[in-house]
């Protein structure tokens, strides 16, 4: 079962069904109870770093996500992907899972901000290779600066951007898989294959 986690703020109508053309049986939800009984834990988001960070607190989310990701595959879309990260400066510094170390910045470019449509990635890893200059969709305005080890796809818009990173089982896309057609459910598909989970197609 794929758990995506609820905590008000995702795209988790269109989330939920890009996993379950998959074949696989998806909950939507914030019960850690449930969340526990998942194989893969997704954590959406479109909104604010520091709103979602204390809305995830206010639901006893964090440290039960923590727990999970020692021993569970976790994906983290958009939003979900910055929640990854040790900390976040839109608004006020705010605390992230720190699932991996880095800082979620405001792009710094004279292009017109957010970041809204589709852009290509390029993968600096052989596990993404087959989709350099593939389009995704974004819609941010905030990117994670991280370490070079963690980055497996870059994006650019005035300046180099993260797309995809990894560290062990936590992965995170900065686009938004769900929107971006074929080439966001083949990285989905690979995502799920990756982590050893059965598929339907």
């Amino acid at each position: 079962m794929i758990g995506i986690v609820d905590y008000g703020m995702g795209n988790i109508a269109s989330v939920s069904n890009i996993f379950k053309s998959f074949g696989v049986e998806v909950c939507r939800t914030d019960s850690v109870e449930l969340l526990e009984r998942a194989t893969h834990i997704i954590l959406p988001g479109v909104g604010s770093f520091q709103a979602a960070v204390a809305e995830i607190d206010r639901r006893g989310l964090r440290d039960p996500i923590l727990r999970l990701a020692q021993r569970k595959p976790i994906l983290g879309i958009c939003l979900g992907m910055q929640l990854l990260f040790t900390k976040g400066t839109e608004g006020k510094e705010s605390f992230g899972l720190n699932l991996i170390p880095g800082t979620v910045e405001k792009i710094k470019t004279e292009m017109i901000l957010p970041h809204i449509g589709w852009n290509t990635i390029d993968a600096t890893d052989s596990e993404f290779s087959s989709y350099n200059n593939r389009f995704v969709y974004f819609v941010h305005s905030y990117y994670a600066k991280t370490d070079d080890k963690y980055v497996k796809a870059t994006t650019h818009y005035g300046l180099k951007i993260p797309s995809i990173v990894r560290k062990e089982n936590i992965y995170g896309m900065q686009f938004h898989p769900e929107k971006s057609g074929s080439n966001g459910k083949a990285l989905i598909s690979t995502f799920l294959q990756s982590t050893n989970i059965n598929i339907c197609s």
